[in-house]
């Protein structure tokens, strides 16, 4: 987030060099480029740095990420602190293992001379090697709950230390089923009015609020363009094709793009390998991101299509949130979402930091239901966008599909105990 006029736009006029922040934290902040806040910076970082307890609400790339860093080194660096040991004294929960990867990546990056020690707890990878790397001792630990946990109950650290717990993501925390062990892990950390609790959101439903008040101490609530769900810098339209002519007027958009750096988000894991063999066989440099991908492979695929070296992302709802990728020119809702919540965490992968972008959705025979849901909870309509059926080209069909054992299996939003609304029209109950 360098002080430039493409960002210019989300940044305050509050310095970060204004804070009362050790020299160590500024020397990182200025490698990084980092000189002005954004808006949820600017607003939560005076009442964090000070031992606050706060809930910060905005839209995801707006700088969570760095404001509870921020205070995490804050807490950690300063004489009242216990000092280093064994355990953590700081630990971020993250709902997925993108995230949790992103955060660490973060860590070093603004905290290289801190002298902190940054480790990574998530599944899919390097289970011993992390639970080495644990029990050698930890200052900031950033994790998925699972793992957490487990190391957890087989006592490679204890959380009696912990002086600052994050929790990134609160809501998709309660979409992929890990409120229980959210709690669990919170009833094991020091009591809350002697650690600082940070949670910080894209939205705060009432079981968000409900949360933030049961393990957290007085809490300072900080919201964001609250009533803006998405951001102006988006221009979203969508199309109503038929079933059959969703992936030929995919390729047709596509090949209108220039300079693409594109996810398309689909609601399967069926839907992302087709999608992605498609527009492979139809000449666009296309991989897919979903649940089932072995954790290796997608951070391979994630850092390529970072570094600009893949063109096309198609990805289910696993990449939809807490990834920083610049640059995102334009997201494809290829299905339109089930919740509606969804629809603003995929194109919140565009126009990050003051960028502009487009969002492209298409209101399907099996999807377009939704759209009523979707236009309310973001308090507009969508423009609509006409295509002419016959001007749709021919495709190439892709190679047969290999068999996986994941076959048959849950759908692609990698959550554990998700229960997502088929085809019933029904909004969601209320919290």
């Amino acid at each position: 987030m360098s002080d430039n006029p493409t960002s210019e736009v989300v940044l305050t006029d509050t310095r970060f060099d204004s804070f009362d922040l050790d020299e160590r934290m500024l020397k990182g902040l200025n490698e990084a480029g980092f000189e002005r806040c954004t808006p949820i910076q600017a607003e939560t970082l005076p009442l964090a740095l000070k031992g606050s307890d706060v809930a910060g609400q905005a839209r995801t790339g707006t700088g969570k990420t760095a404001a509870f860093l921020l205070a995490i080194f804050k807490r950690l660096l300063s004489p009242d602190s216990q000092g280093p040991g064994p355990n953590p004294r700081a630990i971020c929960i993250a709902p997925t293992r993108e995230l949790a990867i992103q955060i660490h990546r973060d860590a070093e990056l603004l905290g290289k001379h801190t002298g902190l020690r940054f480790l990574l707890a998530y599944g899919g990878v390097d289970y011993a090697k992390q639970r080495d790397e644990i029990a050698e001792g930890v200052d900031v630990l950033i994790g998925t709950p699972g793992r957490l946990i487990d190391y957890l109950k087989q006592d490679i650290y204890n959380l009696k230390h912990i002086e600052v717990a994050v929790l990134d993501e609160a809501d998709r925390m309660f979409d992929l089923g890990f409120i229980t062990d959210i709690r669990f892990l919170f009833r094991r950390m020091t009591p809350v009015g002697k650690r600082q609790t940070l949670m910080f959101s894209a939205t705060f439903p009432l079981k968000v609020t409900e949360l933030a008040y049961e393990h957290m101490n007085e809490v300072e609530t900080v919201r964001i363009e609250e009533e803006q769900m998405t951001t102006d810098r988006v221009t979203q339209v969508v199309y109503y094709p038929a079933n059959r002519e969703k992936l030929p007027l995919l390729v047709q958009l596509l090949a209108d793009k220039e300079d693409k750096h594109i996810m398309v988000f689909v609601n399967t894991r069926h839907a992302a390998d087709r999608v992605a063999r498609v527009l492979k066989a139809n000449g666009f440099d296309a991989a897919m991101l979903a649940g089932n991908v072995p954790q290796a492979k997608r951070q391979k695929l994630l850092k390529r299509f970072h570094d600009g070296e893949l063109a096309v992302l198609v990805a289910t709802d696993v990449a939809a949130r807490g990834l920083h990728i610049p640059d995102v020119s334009h997201v494809f809702n290829y299905d339109l979402p089930q919740d509606a919540a969804d629809y603003v965490h995929r194109i919140g992968r565009t126009a990050r930091l003051g960028a502009t972008g487009d969002a492209i959705s298409f209101a399907c025979e099996d999807y377009a239901f939704h759209l009523p849901e979707i236009e309310e909870y973001i308090g507009m309509s969508l423009p609509v966008m006409q295509h002419d059926p016959d001007s749709l080209p021919e495709l190439k069909k892709a190679p047969p599909r290999k068999k996986s054992p994941d076959d048959g299996k849950s759908r692609g939003g990698g959550g554990r105990g998700r229960s997502r609304r088929r085809r019933s029209g029904k909004p969601p109950a209320q919290a």
